[in-house]
């Protein structure tokens, strides 16, 4: 339950983020606008040569799209004018880039949330094991948060059936556990592969265009294929941007995943081990 509400409220918080940031956007774009018409408006000058010469640079200005801009506001228009520079191959890399990274905040809050201190919790729990009193031990598990909580709350619902129950019922619940550690892994492992496959594609798109150019114009001149070479630059820098980083979350996250292993493996054996001094098995 507490996992669910977790995703709930990252998926709400950036989907809160996103349409309020486009509403800024577009209420900035609507004020930038209302301003040059106001501007346009008040320049009345007494010629008409004037007039013309204020109005024409406004009927060539180029319209932007509120999405636009805003991507200009938060990373920059040189990396903006990078990104239309790189043709549409930029796009699924754009795509890949977002998925990723939604995956990585997931993964980061949802490993640092399931990371406990397995002595603390052993040594509130294992007097009472010692003692039988379960349910008590079974209430201190459930308050705590992460996996090894889990396996051992599930393992002493099952301690008035004897140590082998408590072990197949650790193991069951072990193997489900793990199952929601490996989630998002494979949507990392997408990414570090198709990104820099997306990029490769760009840099053959871009030295079709360059070839072409140079069959289009008969000769061989840098200026000629200087924008398809530009384009199989960017998307190959592109490809490669996003993908290292990604990888390097990636083997972060197995690094927090095995430890929470060693944690659960540690966890079960203590209490496993209690319950077999305790019974006198």
């Amino acid at each position: 339950m507490k996992k669910n509400v977790i995703m709930m409220l990252i998926v709400m918080f950036t989907m809160n983020l996103f349409i309020g940031s486009m509403l800024f956007a577009q209420e900035t774009a609507t004020q930038d606008t209302q301003a040059v018409v106001n501007n346009s408006e008040a320049v009345d000058n007494n010629t008409q040569t004037v007039e013309d010469e204020k109005a024409a640079p406004l009927e060539k200005a180029p319209q932007m799209s509120g999405l636009e801009m805003l991507a200009r506001k938060i990373v920059g228009s040189g990396l903006v004018d990078i990104f239309i520079q790189g043709g549409f191959a930029m796009w699924p890399i754009l795509v890949l880039f977002i998925w990723a990274l939604a995956v990585v905040i997931w993964k980061l809050v949802a490993l640092s949330y399931a990371k406990i201190n397995v002595t603390n919790l052993i040594e509130k729990v294992k007097p009472l094991i010692e003692k039988g009193n379960y349910k008590e031990a079974i209430a201190i598990c459930e308050s705590s948060r992460g996996p090894v909580s889990v396996i051992i709350a599930q393992g002493l619902l099952k301690a008035d059936k004897g140590v082998e129950a408590v072990d197949k019922a650790i193991e069951n619940s072990s193997a489900l556990e793990m199952a929601y550690l490996d989630k998002g892994f494979s949507a990392l492992g997408t990414t570090i592969s198709l990104a820099p496959m997306f990029g490769f594609f760009g840099t053959l798109i871009g030295m079709i265009q360059a070839f072409d150019s140079i069959a289009k114009a008969g000769e061989v001149d840098p200026t000629i294929v200087a924008d398809g070479i530009k384009v199989a630059l960017i998307t190959s820098a592109a490809g490669l941007a996003v993908a290292i980083p990604i990888q390097f979350f990636n083997n972060i996250f197995q690094t927090m995943v095995d430890a929470l292993i060693i944690d659960m493996q540690i966890g079960s054996e203590k209490v496993i081990e209690t319950l077999v001094e305790s019974k006198g098995e």
